[in-house]
């Protein structure tokens, strides 16, 4: 990057917001090694998202996976991991793909601009730029980005809960086990099942089932607070939990939440053995940082968990560690 470029016009824009797109302030991240060019960008942008920064490709990379933003706002040259290699590295990972990516870039060559679309880009902006201008394609590509978003979600939600499908659970499975024996960080794979469910339709009725399904997915869901963690409905009764960078602690941890979530929820159910209130049983897997596994064995040793749970009496916590 030319020490020129940190001497752009910045001239707010009058925007007329983007918070009615996404519900919510969208998550925009800038990644630039000269923080007085980030700082240009940033007052275009302070008003209307939550932004985030980075000064290296590393760094940006461990955002994405962190934060989730929306949309990247990418310089080409930077030192260690350029912009290309990091839009190329987003746009592999299946859990970071949706990621929008735009190059803002002193670069004005059409064999640049060509490279970074092949890369995955969605736009290509020179600087100097008109901030007005750059707003425009920012909202523009994030209204893109939205419709995407809700084409995936209605493919991958589970039509009656509301939280993710087994479809998605499945993706974002060997996405993640694929990223955790990359880095060498953890996962932990959960699996919940609702303590005799069938007595519970039998004795309620199916309607009732389904209200009871809907308000235990709901409780699990608020458990989770991280962007990354996913809840699905397996199938049936049964529910499924991802938790990367996740430790055996930390899983526990939040299971045990869950457990408390959906007793405390009070569903009265007189058939159950357990409690007279509906319960779950959960079984927990890790894949410890630093081992690797082989593919599809946190799912069995988090279903092994959960069958040694239901053994024990229900209305429990089984975990364990996978061996490596």
């Amino acid at each position: 990057m030319s020490a020129n470029d940190a001497h752009w016009p910045v001239v707010a824009p009058t925007p007329q917001g983007l918070l009615p797109l996404l519900g919510r302030r969208p998550r925009l991240l800038l990644v630039d090694d000269q923080p007085v060019n980030i700082q240009a960008l940033h007052q275009v942008f302070a008003a209307d998202c939550q932004v985030l920064m980075a000064t290296s490709g590393a760094q940006a990379l461990a955002l994405c996976r962190e934060r989730q933003p929306d949309l990247l706002l990418l310089d080409v040259q930077m030192p260690g991991m350029d912009g290309f290699e990091l839009c190329a590295r987003l746009k592999a990972d299946a859990a970071l793909s949706h990621i929008a990516v735009i190059f803002v870039t002193s670069i004005d060559a059409p064999e640049q601009e060509t490279r970074a679309l092949e890369a995955g880009a969605a736009d290509f902006i020179s600087k100097p730029f008109n901030p007005a201008v750059v707003h425009a394609r920012v909202r523009a590509q994030l209204t893109i980005k939205l419709q995407a978003d809700l084409l995936r979600e209605m493919a991958f939600v589970d039509g009656l809960t509301g939280v993710h499908n087994r479809r998605h659970f499945d993706a974002r499975l060997l996405a993640e086990e694929q990223r955790a024996r990359r880095g060498r960080s953890g996962l932990a794979v959960l699996l919940a099942d609702v303590d005799y469910f069938k007595r519970y339709n039998d004795s309620y009725g199916h309607l009732a089932g389904d209200d009871c399904l809907r308000r235990v997915a709901r409780a699990m869901k608020s458990c989770l607070h991280r962007p990354t963690d996913v809840i699905a409905r397996y199938g049936g009764e049964e529910f499924g939990c991802l938790l990367p960078e996740t430790d055996l602690a930390g899983a526990l941890a939040v299971a045990g939440k869950m457990e408390q979530a959906v007793r405390g929820l009070a569903m009265v159910h007189e058939q159950s053995e357990v409690a007279p209130v509906i319960t779950i049983s959960l079984g927990v897997a890790v894949l410890e940082s630093g081992l690797r596994g082989e593919p599809g064995a946190l799912v069995r040793l988090a279903d092994e968990q959960l069958y040694a749970a239901k053994a024990a009496g229900r209305g429990r916590v089984c975990a364990r560690a996978l061996e490596g």
